[in-house]
């Protein structure tokens, strides 16, 4: 029995991107035990799939706010010594930043990752015995894949990727009407799609017999959830949720909306019919990847707002 440790911390997306290289390791070696090292506020999205066995959290955003705090130290250490008392076959850092490199220096067991022109950071190839060549004109899910498939000396997979999560949380009590979710917040004002698109599209929604469900993270994007439900009568702001819980409502919607952000690759991971609006940044190599079992979309580009028509034109191909 293979045991393997992913090392891939961050963030939502690039967790997420990931996934399919669990799959692709059970299907050549079926027995292996598959551990993870996550961002602890990402930990989420490892423990949605059924075959990863410990996930093990690193709080690397929160410990740089307070590096020399006791408690910081402490955590700190416990991480490493956790890190150090498993014994792997393999690791794979995925990540191929200094700050998971450092991670990964830490971990027992042959050390793969990227060489110095296949990553942004290069010091980082520094750690790892085993370096691989891979190309960065790639989507990031066909990097990860290929990474994997050469650290454990198995064919590049060319078919389309099963990211194997399953959301478990039961949510019929917030929603039982057929609806799609808008996935609205992203991480920068850049990113966003206009609030009167939104409400066009709800409306456009609305005349389908669609409800269209609005999560939010920040209470920027709870005012912008409110701004939206405010002016529709098909609308539904839901309460604060963990990853996990927004998980098990978009897998119980029709369709995924949503602009440039982590839930949106994850409905497309959820086998969720996803469109994905781009309005600042260029999804060749980082949009949604659709997988084996479903269709996703990207629409737009850098300064390249998608329109209504075009984004509902799209929900309708993709959600026959």
């Amino acid at each position: 029995m293979k045991r393997i440790l992913l090392v891939k911390t961050s963030s939502l997306g690039d967790v997420i991107h990931n996934l399919p290289v669990v799959n692709d390791i059970l299907q050549h070696f079926p027995d292996a035990q598959i551990d993870w090292v996550v961002e602890e506020s990402f930990a989420d999205i490892p423990r949605l799939h059924p075959k990863v066995g410990q996930v093990i959290t690193v709080a690397m955003r929160r410990w740089r706010k307070h590096l020399l705090s006791l408690n910081t130290l402490r955590e700190i250490s416990a991480v490493i010594k956790k890190l150090a008392a498993n014994k792997y076959d393999t690791v794979i850092d995925s990540q191929g930043l200094i700050k998971s490199s450092i991670i990964t220096s830490f971990t027992n067991g042959v050390k793969h990752g990227y060489d110095k022109e296949s990553i942004r950071e290069p010091l980082a190839s520094w750690g790892y015995e085993q370096k691989h060549h891979i190309s960065f004109k790639q989507h990031a899910v066909i990097r990860n894949r290929t990474l994997a498939a050469l650290s454990l000396n198995y064919a590049v997979p060319n078919n389309a990727p099963d990211y194997g999560i399953k959301a478990s949380v039961n949510t019929h009590a917030i929603i039982n009407e057929p609806f799609v979710i808008g996935l609205h917040g992203t991480s920068r004002d850049s990113k966003l799609w206009p609030t009167e698109h939104w409400i066009e599209l709800g409306r456009q929604l609305d005349e389908r017999q669609l409800k269209l469900v609005l999560p939010w993270a920040s209470e920027a994007e709870l005012k912008r959830a409110q701004q939206i439900a405010a002016a529709l009568k098909n609308a539904t702001v839901l309460p604060k949720l963990t990853i996990a819980q927004v998980a098990a409502v978009i897998s119980n919607a029709q369709a995924a909306i949503g602009v440039d952000t982590g839930l949106s690759h994850l409905a497309a991971a959820l086998n969720i019919p996803t469109i994905a609006i781009y309005t600042d940044t260029n999804p060749k190599l980082t949009g949604v990847y659709a997988g084996a079992y479903t269709g996703a979309i990207n629409l737009g580009n850098i300064d390249q707002i998608p329109e209504v028509v075009d984004v509902l034109n799209a929900f309708l191909s993709i959600n026959k």
